[in-house]
This record gives structure tokens, C-alpha cells and sequence, in this order.
């Protein structure tokens, strides 16, 4: 039987399930919604199998697309191995890494490492894609992407892989944003002095949702969530507007700071900001360069 398995397409499919939508992995590609479609005809054509099939609004795979989804993960890992390898070849550095980010590693922690790239690493040619901070390991793993910023928190893990290794950059603790001129707590406080005020939070099915909740449930209190953000930066916005508190850390402050004052916490609530890669196999030299500017260019960022 003659198969075309097209790497495009085989990445298509695995961003399909990874999102449950052709919209969705339309957009985390870079694809119209009409392109994703006519590559998963295509590949079903290809295979002569129904791969895809429509649950309520969401797409799931059937069996043959699962297996070959699986089988996808593999040879899309190997083929961005053996690119790395072919562009590490003496007379071949033109290595390319791509490196999946979310909305304050995109702002705060990405424009140094480009830099410090572009100066000790010219041949590298570094891009990015925004990949959800709570899918850093699936990225990763599916070979989508050949690292990932990614934030662990004590109360709410970050998954693990047995192929991904996880490095830390940092970790940084939390206090409270409060409007700028809030004189309710001048001094450091506990999560409970907050227990009464209406509170910013990402969703509960998020990581940093459920960290944040199981920390005020440990010193018994819910919070009163009045608004459910994602975006940090709209977050810190709604808290200089005077509508809510919300946790935060000098990361995420980088991107606010007007209209805000901070109140540090006797608790200790912390995260920790990690860079996935592949463990096996081993990082190519290109992605080893990369993750060195990036450890560097957050030194630097410390010490300036």
C-alpha cells in the first residue's frame, strides 16, 4: 500500500487532536481553517481511513487517527533531530530552533535571549510560537516544538514526560497588586488579610488557577473570583482599575506596573519558571546554544 506521509500533515493531525479543533490548530500554525481541512482530507484519502470525526463542537480522532497520531509524534521528534543534526554539519550552520512561549515569557523573557542569540550565535536562526504555559511538555513531546517555557507550581505540577527534561530558570515569589493608593495593607500580609476582597484569578482548569485557590484553601478561605482572566496583562489592568486583587511576580509585573502597589506576603507562594526540552534524544547543538543564551540573558536580566 502507497502512503504519503506528508510531515505536514502528519503535524496538522497531531495539533488537531491536541486542540480538539481545525480552527484551532489552524491558528496555532499559522494555517486558515480551510487549509487545515484540505490536509486532513487529504491525509485521510492517503491512508483510505476515516481519521477525524465531529463530537458536539469539538473534533476527535477516531482509532486509525490516534494510532497514526502516535506514530506522528515519533517521526515528527525525528525529523526535527535530524534537521538539527544535518544544519550542526560543519560547513551547514544554519540551525533552526523553535521555541514555544507563552504571553510573559513572549514579553519578558524572549527579547533578551533573541538578543544575546543574534550576538554569540549568529547562524542560529531562533523563532517562536505561542504554545499554552500549561502544555509546555505535551509541545515538546509531540515534537511541535523543540523547547518551551513552561511554569511549575508546587501546588499544581507542570506534567512530566520521560523524554522531556525540565530545566530551572528561576523561581519567583508571589505578592498581591492592589490599585496604586490602596492603603489597606502597607505592610507584608497573609493570603487571609485577602479573604474578603474580590480577587482576579486565571480559570480553575488552569495550573496557575488551581495553584492559586489550593494556596488560599490551605489557610481556609475561598476566593471571591469576580473576575476570571487569562491574560496577565488584562489582569494587572482590571487590578488598576480598582476591581480585584491578583497575585503577582516581578515577571509578571514587566508588564505593568502604572496604576499598581504590591503587598508582600508572609505566605510563601511561590512558582517556578522551567525550559522543556527533549531528553532523548539528546539536544543538538543549535537547541544546546539556544538554551545557554537563554540561561545567560536571564543572568544578565538579574544582574542589570
Amino acid at each position: 500500500m502507497d502512503m504519503d506521509f506528508d510531515l505536514v500533515k502528519l503535524r496538522t493531525l497531531v495539533e488537531v487532536r491536541a486542540t480538539g479543533s481545525m480552527t484551532a490548530a489552524a491558528a496555532a500554525l499559522g494555517y486558515t481553517t480551510g487549509a487545515v481541512s484540505q490536509q486532513m482530507a487529504a491525509l485521510q484519502r492517503s491512508v483510505k481511513a476515516e481519521l477525524l470525526m465531529q463530537v458536539g463542537r469539538r473534533v476527535q480522532l477516531t482509532d486509525a487517527g490516534q494510532l497514526l497520531a502516535d506514530h506522528a509524534v515519533g517521526l515528527l521528534a525525528l525529523a526535527r533531530q535530524t534537521e538539527q543534526a544535518l544544519a550542526s554539519l560543519p560547513g551547514r550552520p544554519q540551525a533552526r530552533v523553535l521555541i514555544g512561549v507563552f504571553g510573559t515569557a513572549a514579553a519578558a523573557l524572549l527579547p533578551g535571549a533573541l538578543a544575546l542569540v543574534r550576538e554569540r550565535y549568529p547562524e542560529i536562526r531562533l523563532r517562536s510560537v505561542e504554545v499554552d504555559v500549561d502544555d509546555a511538555t505535551s509541545a515538546v513531546a509531540a515534537g511541535r516544538v523543540d523547547l518551551a517555557f513552561g511554569v511549575d507550581y508546587p501546588q499544581a505540577p507542570i506534567p512530566r514526560a520521560s523524554d522531556v527534561a525540565l530545566l530551572v530558570l528561576a523561581t519567583e515569589r508571589f505578592s498581591i497588586a492592589t490599585p496604586a493608593g490602596s492603603a489597606a495593607h502597607e505592610e507584608p500580609a497573609s493570603l487571609f488579610d485577602f479573604a474578603d476582597r474580590p480577587w482576579i484569578l486565571h480559570p480553575e482548569h488552569t495550573a496557575y488557577g488551581r495553584a492559586i485557590r489550593m494556596a488560599c484553601r490551605r489557610v481556609d478561605f475561598e476566593p471571591q473570583v469576580d473576575h476570571s482572566v487569562t491574560d496577565t496583562a488584562s489582569t494587572l489592568s482590571l487590578v488598576a482599575a480598582g476591581l480585584g486583587i491578583a497575585p503577582v511576580t516581578d515577571l509578571m509585573l514587566t508588564l505593568r506596573r502604572e496604576g499598581l502597589a504590591t503587598v508582600p506576603l508572609t505566605d510563601r507562594l511561590e512558582r517556578t519558571l522551567v525550559l522543556a526540552h527533549r531528553r532523548e534524544p539528546a539536544p543538538q547543538p543549535g537547541v544546546l546554544a539556544v538554551i545557554d543564551a537563554i540561561r545567560n540573558s536571564l543572568t544578565a536580566g538579574r544582574t542589570g
